[in-house]
C-alpha cells in the first residue's frame, strides 16, 4: 500500500469513526484500516503482548505515516486532542500502563495515546435524541 492509498484509508476511517462516535483514536484507526486485528488488540490490552507495534501488520514507517495523517485530519476538522491513559485490562487494583512502541519513547507513546474528539455531537446520538423527542411528542398528543 503506497502513502496516497494509506492517506485515503486513514482519512476515511477517521471520518467514519468521528461520524459514528464523535471520537477517534489511532488504535481504532489501525483496526478500521486492517493494520491491527481486534484479537491482537485485546491480547495487548490484557498484557499478553508487550507493545502494540509488535502485532501491527505494517512497518514502522507506515505506522508513522498513519499517525501523521491522523493529526492532519484532526487539524483540518478542528478535532480536539485528548490524551488517554491506556492501562492493562484484568489487573484488579493495579494500574499498569500499556506500551505502544518498542522504544517506549514518551513522544511516540503520547501520539499513540491521543484521541481526537469532535466538538459536535455524533450523528447516532442526534438520531436517537430526535427519535426520543418524536416519541415524547406522540405521548403528549395521545394524552390530550
Amino acid at each position: 500500500m503506497n502513502n496516497v492509498e494509506l492517506r485515503k484509508k486513514v482519512h476515511s476511517a477517521m471520518y467514519s469513526l468521528i461520524k459514528q462516535n464523535g471520537i477517534a483514536s489511532p488504535v481504532e484507526v489501525f483496526i478500521e484500516i486492517g493494520v491491527l486485528s481486534k484479537e491482537d488488540c485485546e491480547k495487548w490490552r490484557f498484557g499478553k503482548i508487550d507493545y502494540l507495534e509488535r502485532v501491527c501488520k505494517i512497518n514502522l514507517s507506515k505506522l508513522s505515516t498513519i499517525n501523521h495523517e491522523i493529526r492532519v485530519f484532526a487539524r483540518k476538522n478542528d478535532l480536539k486532542p485528548s490524551w488517554t491513559y491506556y492501562k492493562r485490562w484484568g489487573c484488579k487494583g493495579k494500574k499498569i500502563k500499556l506500551r505502544f512502541s518498542k522504544s517506549g519513547d514518551e513522544q511516540i507513546e503520547r501520539l499513540y495515546a491521543t484521541h481526537y474528539v469532535s466538538q459536535r455531537k455524533p450523528t447516532n446520538q442526534r438520531a436517537e435524541k430526535n427519535t426520543e423527542s418524536a416519541n415524547e411528542d406522540d405521548v403528549k398528543s395521545s394524552a390530550d
